[in-house]
């Protein structure tokens, strides 16, 4: 159960601040033990790779912390956080972050990532809904990097309540446009929540949906298959069962999205290279990861996108299918 705000405000954000300056006390005995480590373990230099990048992320979450609050006493103790200077002062900061954790992982841990698609002057002046396919540790991160720093987006995301056991994400995401949501609760309120952020998009905003709800694993697939065939859906389950690399989606979200920015075109993201990682083994046996992961962009204008709930279901689910045939023929 996610602790309460005061709880997150003055014990786990100060917590990771104290934490990071105790850990930079010992690096020297840190880097040592990573350092007799490395030769004794399979991979190349994993624990030293491993080692680098948690204190990285420990040194650049503290330093997003101190910010956060920084801006929080500039703003007037939180009354002008929702003014427009201090919004785009966030996204900056977040701008930032993920600029070097993603610099980071490309030195340290080998990460590279091929992108096929439309450019990004295509976007230029036109609000966006992004509805990504999720597999793999940090693909969300990916996908908002890619739009703030490559694309030069303003995100609004709906993501799970459980990601504000993060001090940082919790703070920052707490004061931008973006919706927590507890998968499972409320379906109703949850989708009208959707609907609400998605309205007012401007030029330079990208609403980010992930509609099949979670991570992919083979597991939580045969329980989406099962749960259609539970709601008498026999039809949409024999196509999610033909679909062996994403989740069923699921519409209510993206339907809301629609609903909520009918000005908006609408760019399909998928992806692979992230898809068998998903447990902490899986990722340790990777690094440092070789492969590429390979990133594929569709845009299609608001102009293009069909009217109507049923409609625009049908679509979702062709859309659907075209990415799990694209990660196929990777």
């Amino acid at each position: 159960m996610l602790p309460p705000r005061w709880v997150r405000r003055l014990v786990l954000a100060p917590g990771v601040v104290v934490l990071t300056v105790l850990a930079f006390m010992l690096v020297p005995v840190w880097l040592l033990a990573a350092a007799a480590a490395s030769p004794l373990l399979p991979g190349r230099f994993r624990p030293l790779r491993a080692l680098l990048v948690l204190l990285a992320h420990l040194a650049l979450e503290s330093v997003l912390l101190v910010a956060l609050f920084a801006l929080w006493v500039a703003s007037g103790f939180g009354l002008a956080l929702r003014t427009p200077p201090f919004q785009r002062m966030h996204y900056r900061l977040v701008r930032f972050y993920l600029w070097q954790m993603f610099w980071l992982c490309q030195v340290v841990l080998r990460v590279r990532v091929a992108v096929d698609g439309p450019a990004p002057e295509s976007y230029a002046g036109r609000p966006l809904v992004v509805c990504c396919r999720h597999a793999g540790p940090g693909d969300s991160f990916l996908l908002v990097h890619a739009l703030l720093n490559w694309y030069g987006r303003e995100p609004r995301i709906v993501l799970k309540d459980t990601l504000q056991w993060d001090p940082a994400i919790d703070i920052v995401l707490n004061r931008l446009p973006s919706r927590f949501i507890r998968p499972g609760h409320d379906p109703d309120s949850t989708v009208a929540r959707i609907g609400e952020l998605a309205a007012g998009l401007d030029g330079n905003d990208a609403f980010v949906i992930f509609p099949e709800g979670g991570n992919f694993t083979p597991r939580r697939r045969e329980r989406a298959i099962a749960r259609l065939h539970r709601l008498g859906l026999h039809r949409m389950a024999a196509r999610a069962t033909r679909m062996m690399h994403v989740l069923a989606p699921q519409p209510g979200g993206f339907l809301a999205a629609l609903a909520g920015a009918p000005q908006a075109d609408v760019v399909w993201v998928a992806h692979t290279g992230l898809d068998d990682l998903t447990t902490a083994a899986d990722i340790w046996r990777a690094l440092p990861m070789d492969r590429p992961i390979q990133m594929r962009w569709w845009q299609v204008p608001a102009s293009e996108v069909p009217r109507g709930p049923d409609a625009q279901t049908e679509w979702l689910y062709a859309w659907w299918e075209r990415i799990d045939a694209w990660i196929d023929a990777q």
